[in-house]
């Protein structure tokens, strides 16, 4: 038989940080990334209005940006392959 395990207030800290992780939609992703292009307000508190950390904000605005890049190299691959009718 093993040992209890040990808990550490940095074990304790982690277990509530887990069991409180907040899972975003990407409907909401897409609306906090768009509410800072906007640009009524800093960043910083669009990201305390939403209560989340301003590296998460970058993440999801980075992938945002890189998704439009790539639907639209997308789309203009589209034009020049497609046959013309």
């Amino acid at each position: 038989m093993g040992r209890p395990k040990k808990t550490t207030p940095e074990n304790f800290i982690k277990d509530v940080r887990r069991s409180t992780r907040r899972i975003f939609t990407a409907e909401q992703k897409i609306l906090i990334v768009m509410e800072a292009l906007r640009a009524e307000n800093s960043i910083a508190e669009i990201c305390r209005k939403h209560s989340i950390n301003e590296s998460q904000f970058y993440k999801w605005n980075k992938e945002f940006l890189e998704a439009g890049k790539k639907r639209l190299e997308g789309d203009v691959t589209r034009e020049v392959t497609s046959p013309r009718i």
